[in-house]
């Protein structure tokens, strides 16, 4: 299992580069070589949604690219637009100076999964296979409600904590026992550095509508626990089957919305068998 020195040693293993966004600038973190996979990560996150799968695709011969999405992270804040179709043109821009015309392997989770739905209908960039992960906007039925508790006005240390302890409990993660210390650190981070707070359109059926207008092949992970889904995982295959080209859905038990955090092994395999790789 990952420890808080692991995410350290993984950031300082990285290439940081930087394209444009409005005035200011996208961040990426690279890794590794070999055909590009692009990891796209969820609401009021950044490239450390993915701390736990990143060394397995770099170590299975994969280019590694993770930016922090505009509005999260170290990337400035898109000019215009609060949402996720503000963000595939800047992608657009990042990808073809890091990998020109080369197609890529799309991956997105959650909010990122909602992204990287609308860059793949665009079709400018080269899209070898899209995969989603505990993506929203799949029905035009409310999701969930989940009761969260505010942070903001807790000062650093136990309380705040506790807060994000509750939080992950609900939404994130389906086992108190995954809300370990590197859970902590990366939601605490993250969380201070979301400036995309008027998210809107996840709640609503845009990825449902957006799929059967996706060329390459699509497939899914989830937790089977998911917590936007949890009661009625069919809502999830048959979104997906509207894809033209659908190639497989995988729930990974014991797993919540944050799958590829909770149990990493699983969804690394699984993630394995979708990018037509034996083994990450």
């Amino acid at each position: 299992m990952k420890t808080l020195p692991d995410l350290a040693g993984l950031e300082a293993a990285a290439r940081v580069e930087r394209t444009p966004c409005g005035t200011g600038t996208m961040v990426w973190h690279l890794w590794g070589n070999g055909l590009p996979v692009v990891l796209l990560h969820g609401g009021a996150g950044s490239w450390t949604h993915w701390a736990r799968n990143i060394e397995a695709l770099a170590n299975a011969g994969r280019q590694v690219l993770v930016p922090d999405l505009p509005g999260f992270g170290d990337s400035a804040s898109p000019p215009e637009g609060q949402d996720a179709d503000a963000l595939p043109p800047w992608l657009e821009t990042g990808l073809c100076q890091l990998v020109g015309r080369e197609s890529i392997d799309l991956v997105g989770f959650s909010f990122g999964g909602l992204v990287a739905g609308l860059l793949a209908a665009r079709r400018q960039q080269p899209v070898r296979r899209l995969i989603l992960v505990g993506a929203p906007a799949l029905t035009d039925q409310p999701i969930a409600r989940i009761a969260l508790r505010a942070w903001q006005a807790e000062p650093p240390g136990p309380a705040r904590d506790a807060v994000h302890r509750h939080n992950l409990e609900r939404l994130m993660l389906a086992h108190a026992s995954s809300v370990d210390a590197l859970a902590l650190r990366i939601h605490d981070d993250n969380l201070q550095r979301d400036r995309m707070r008027q998210r809107r359109l996840q709640a609503t059926d845009l990825l449902l509508r957006t799929l059967p207008t996706i060329a390459c092949p699509v497939a899914g992970i989830w937790g089977a626990e998911d917590a936007l889904y949890r009661g009625r995982l069919d809502v999830v295959e048959h979104a997906l089957r509207q894809a033209p080209v659908f190639e497989s859905l995988v729930f990974i038990p014991h797993a919540g919305h944050w799958v590829q955090f909770e149990n990493a092994s699983a969804f690394n395999a699984a993630l394995a068998i979708a990018l037509g790789s034996e083994a990450l």
